[in-house]
């Protein structure tokens, strides 16, 4: 108990350091804010007292996402502006994952097709489509009036090249590894063919992760992921147009007179102020100048959540699937030997790193895979706090207490809170744990994906099907040395097996089934400690109206948004 006050003590000294979203992300473009580096971290009204205690994070002071609704039709005009503490590297969704890049590439760039809150696609660039019977192909029937900013027409030639493009460069290389060619038969025809049936396929055409970009621009011999149309000059196919890009302080995109949906947008103009600093866009938020912003660190959406100014919503975001976890390395020689790894789980208070540590923002996780997600298992072990049984675990691996000595590598300050946690946990079983504190996203990335290190705090997305975000960390023949692959070296045949069947059938039952083996197996092995799911906070004003609460988030288009009162 003295351990666990100690911890209590620190942790709340460490949320005054905290300067971006809960812990590092799996988000190619952050240098180590919230899905952070690779990819990084989604609900009733605060006003209203809920009759029983929720058992959901989601559910805990939250305005409904409608209820800024204003009655009349949409109004065109103004100015939205975003408050964001991510850096993005460039534009080009098509070599680089991430928040930073989608956010602003999905008001830049079009996609295929877009998914509703029911997780179903619709039309977007795409008309239409239709899946083959036997899953071996897709085509696509594109609308015949878009064009990108130049005024250039869109074709199948520029779907077909961005498809080939993310196949080459994109870090999720299962997002369309099946795809063997695309055919353009007509200039408004795709036909996808695949070397085996895909699943994910029809969500792996959503806005953030497959922009449509011009062939005629890019396709010039140069390398792609360090196009210098990537951020200069850059040519979209999107709702709006680039007009100023300066990564460290603005993005500003106007709105794109010739898109291809007839009156939409209804904005004039976004601007994303970029800041590190999240007290400057809560500040924003407070007075009115800024109006919409996601990426602020649990102690400043508490404080936002008191204000009846303004509207906190977990909604949205669905698809991200964010889980956040303690990861380790399996080639260490304590750490390979699976009773100390699941003594260490028993060790860690889910519940108190949610209500504590994270403010009850967050909700304890439980596996890899999302509870927003259909596939998510409610059946698998969860390793609920058990001191004795992880005394008895270290005992049974042949480790007296005290015997055991450990490191935990964590990007500051965003994580230093769980990773004192985890030192103080730890300790209550005997395990000594040292912090090793990297002084950059960088560093901790090369360490991580190096296997430089023993354990590490880690967040990590599904990126809506299990097959585009989970299966990345656990298959054996992903350990590539990049961060946000198979950094544990994790390695079993069986998961191996059970991931390829269901990343090739359709049949959701049948999917279900194969990931909650999967989920079983992962469990007993213990290569991670889950540790909590965090929604994607979103704090916006009143007058925006349509918010991004779909799925995706903001990284979807924001064509539909419009702000009452202009």
């Amino acid at each position: 108990m003295v351990s666990r006050l100690r911890a209590l003590l620190a942790l709340l000294l460490a949320f005054a350091m905290i300067a971006a979203a809960c812990g590092g992300s799996d988000d190619s473009d952050d240098a180590g804010a919230d899905d952070g580096g690779e990819e990084t971290a989604a609900e009733e009204t605060a006003e209203e007292e809920p009759e029983e205690e929720p058992e959901d994070a989601a559910e805990v002071n939250n305005d409904e996402g409608d209820s800024a609704a204003v009655d009349g039709d949409p109004v065109a005009g103004g100015t939205l502006v975003i408050g964001s503490t991510q850096v993005p590297r460039h534009l080009n969704g098509t070599v680089q994952s991430g928040y930073a890049t989608a956010v602003p590439g999905t008001q830049l760039n079009a996609s295929p097709l877009l998914f509703d809150e029911e997780w179903n696609p619709q039309p977007y660039l795409a008309e239409s489509w239709e899946v083959a019977e036997d899953g071996l192909s897709v085509t696509l029937n594109l609308v015949q009036n878009a064009v990108f900013h130049d005024g250039e027409a869109i074709t199948s030639e520029d779907v077909k090249f961005s498809i080939e493009t993310a196949q080459a460069n994109h870090p999720f290389k299962p997002m369309f590894a099946p795809v063997t060619t695309v055919d353009t038969p007509d200039d408004f025809t795709a036909v996808i063919n695949l070397s085996q049936p895909h699943p994910a396929i029809l969500l792996a055409m959503s806005p953030g992760l497959l922009p449509i970009i011009p062939e005629h621009i890019f396709n010039d011999g140069q390398e792609m992921a360090t196009h210098p149309r990537n951020s200069e000059d850059f040519i979209g196919s999107g709702p709006f147009k680039l007009v100023e890009y300066n990564p460290e302080s603005i993005i500003r995109m106007e709105r794109f007179d010739d898109f291809f949906i007839d009156g939409r947008p209804y904005l004039d103009e976004i601007i994303m102020e970029i800041t590190p600093d999240p007290a400057t866009i809560v500040l924003g938020l407070e007075n009115a100048s800024t109006h919409l912003s996601s990426t602020l660190p649990p102690p400043d959406i508490a404080r936002l959540q008191d204000n009846a100014d303004l509207v906190t919503t977990s909604d949205g975001h669905e698809a991200i699937g964010q889980v956040q976890w303690l990861e380790f390395n399996l080639a260490d020689p304590i750490l390979g030997i699976k009773e100390v790894r699941q003594a260490i789980a028993y060790a860690i208070d889910r519940e108190f790193v949610a209500d504590v540590i994270e403010l009850g923002l967050t909700n304890p996780a439980s596996t890899g895979i999302a509870p927003q997600s259909p596939f998510h298992s409610t059946s698998a072990e969860t390793y609920d706090l058990n001191i004795e049984r992880a005394k008895e675990l270290l005992a049974e691996a042949g480790y007296a207490e005290g015997d055991i000595e450990l490191n935990i590598d964590y990007i500051p300050p965003a994580q230093i809170a769980l990773a004192e946690y985890v030192v103080q946990a730890l300790e209550e079983i005997g395990i000594n744990v040292s912090l090793n504190t990297s002084p950059d996203f960088p560093t901790w990335a090369t360490r991580v994906s190096g296997s430089e290190h023993q354990m590490t705090i880690n967040n990590v997305w599904n990126w809506g099907d299990p097959v585009i975000g989970v299966h990345r960390t656990y298959l054996s023949e992903n350990r590539v040395g990049v961060i946000w692959t198979n950094n544990t070296g994790y390695e079993n045949a069986e998961v191996d097996a059970l991931l390829a069947k269901a990343g090739q059938t359709f049949d959701n039952a049948e999917r279900v089934d194969l990931y909650g083996q999967f989920q079983d197996i992962v469990a007993d092995e213990v290569p991670i400690v889950f540790l909590t799911n965090p929604p994607f906070w979103q704090v916006f004003q009143p007058e925006v109206q349509n918010p991004p609460t779909g799925i995706w988030g903001q990284m979807s288009p924001m064509h539909e948004t419009w702000l009452a009162g202009q």
